[in-house]
């Protein structure tokens, strides 16, 4: 008679949407809000900077697409295992999640750092932002681990219902972070002037602090997921981390290449200006797609929670309000974003109308899209919840790659304008939104893997 108790107590402890969403969405604004700071201070070095800003980020994300693999299955199993009020399992799931993401954040770095230079260059950039962007690269991979920390940590806490404890962590690092950037940038302090770079460091800087203060928090026993000794490293919790992993691994992968094509036909074929134009753009709709995570990850924890505790229809509920809140706040969000696209592009920018002016033209098409985006996230996120990372990695090929990246080849050799080369990204978010709600409509990702089988391999 066991069972209905521990099922009571998992319900008690669930969170509801807006409890995991809320200090969700904070906490991806706080660093949103920096990432705003950083475009204006880097801004003032010029174009050049800003574009190698721009492809040093998106190089590193892939660099970090392992970790989004290991974050994903962190998060569905340990989600589970809460669902089920089995904490001792979430605990070693996280040990196991921990210990594979600083593994590989130790062997990415040797890429990262030696490498940078010929992985920028496919950008197509000139060969003075090519320079700014590959310092970039090499000072960010140089905290690889202390990514993997705050990327494994922050995911287990929310998975387990706490997304208060990585806000406070994010206050306090986004507080070390800004006056960090501008001393380090501009040579504030008496420290050394390092421009590009010094945001970089000051990013790498933030995240290790952070990092510390987490491992010491859940050493000392004092976060939800507790540290427990041994029995961690087992081949079938291993193995169900990788098999839910992977596939969400690979879809970072293509997500990063098809993202590195689409970048390299802008940078190549439309100039540095352009370039520029589509990273301020994503920025400033930036504190829309934050809002998006949040509702992501309340519709990922929460699927989860639910089908560990065998309420299938429960975690139903989940993914459908998680997809209306976050297309709801991110459509009217990415609204007063278009409204204030002209003044905004301006305050970051300054006098250079061209990239003022592509700037305006990508915020328009992608805000309209607030909506779609909404919907990839919270229903990719429920599905990713559940265990069903294969889909979302076929629907990010399809859409990505074949509608967006081969819309805006056939745009660019028929000699369009590179408003139409932004615009492909319309084609890609309709396709992903058509298949991630028939997929989950389907229902079939309720039953991927049973309860009863993660009990076997925690035995």
């Amino acid at each position: 008679m066991d069972v209905p108790t521990r099922k009571s107590s998992a319900v008690e402890r669930r969170p509801t949407i807006i409890q995991l969403a809320v200090p969700s969405i904070l906490s991806n604004l706080l660093y949103g809000v920096v990432g705003l700071v950083q475009t204006k201070v880097v801004g003032a070095l010029g174009a050049e900077a800003l574009a190698a800003t721009g492809a040093g980020q998106r190089v590193f994300f892939a660099l970090q697409a392992v970790m989004m693999a290991i974050g994903a299955g962190t998060t569905a199993l340990v989600a589970r295992a809460w669902g089920r009020d089995d904490v001792e399992e979430g605990a070693r799931v996280t040990i196991a999640s921990l210990a594979l993401a600083v593994g590989f954040a130790l062997i990415i770095t040797v890429p990262g750092i030696l490498f940078a230079y010929p992985i920028a260059s496919i950008f197509g950039l000139d060969e003075s932002t090519l320079e700014l962007a590959a310092e970039y690269i090499r000072w960010l991979s140089v905290f690889n681990v202390a990514f993997a920390a705050n990327f494994i940590l922050p995911s287990a806490l929310r998975a387990a219902g706490d997304a208060w404890t990585p806000l406070w962590i994010g206050i306090g690092m986004n507080v070390i972070n800004v006056p960090l950037l501008y001393a380090l940038v501009f040579g504030w302090y008496g420290l050394p002037a390092m421009g590009v770079a010094g945001a970089a460091v000051a990013g790498g800087i933030t995240f290790t602090v952070g990092a510390i203060v987490l491992l010491a928090l859940w050493w000392n026993q004092k976060l939800a997921i507790h540290r427990v000794r041994g029995g961690w490293w087992r081949r079938e919790r291993i193995g169900r981390l990788l098999d839910i992993g992977y596939p969400a691994g690979l879809e970072q992968v293509v997500f990063q290449a098809g993202f590195f094509v689409f970048l390299m036909i802008i940078g190549r074929y439309y100039g540095t200006q352009a370039f520029a134009a589509y990273g301020i753009g994503v920025t400033l709709l930036n504190i829309c797609m934050v809002v998006g995570f949040g509702f992501s990850i309340a519709g990922s924890t929460l699927v989860g929670q639910h089908l560990g505790a065998n309420d299938s229809e429960g975690a139903v509920r989940s993914g459908w309000r998680s997809m209306w809140g976050a297309a709801l706040s991110m459509g009217v969000l990415g609204a007063v974003v278009i409204f204030f696209a002209r003044d905004l592009a301006t305050f970051f920018i300054g006098s250079d109308a061209v990239t003022i002016g592509h700037t305006v033209e990508f915020t328009w098409i992608l805000g309209l899209m607030m909506p779609l985006l909404a919907i990839e996230f919270a229903i990719g996120g429920s599905l990713r919840g559940a265990g069903d990372t294969r889909f979302p990695l076929l629907c990010t090929f399809f859409g990505l790659i074949g509608m967006r990246c081969g819309l805006a080849i056939a745009f660019t050799v028929a000699g369009m304008p590179v408003v139409w080369v932004y615009g492909s990204l319309i084609g890609d978010y309709v396709l992903k939104t058509v298949l991630l709600l028939w997929r989950f409509r389907t229902g079939t990702w309720k039953t991927l893997f049973s309860n009863e089988d993660l009990a076997a391999e925690r035995a």
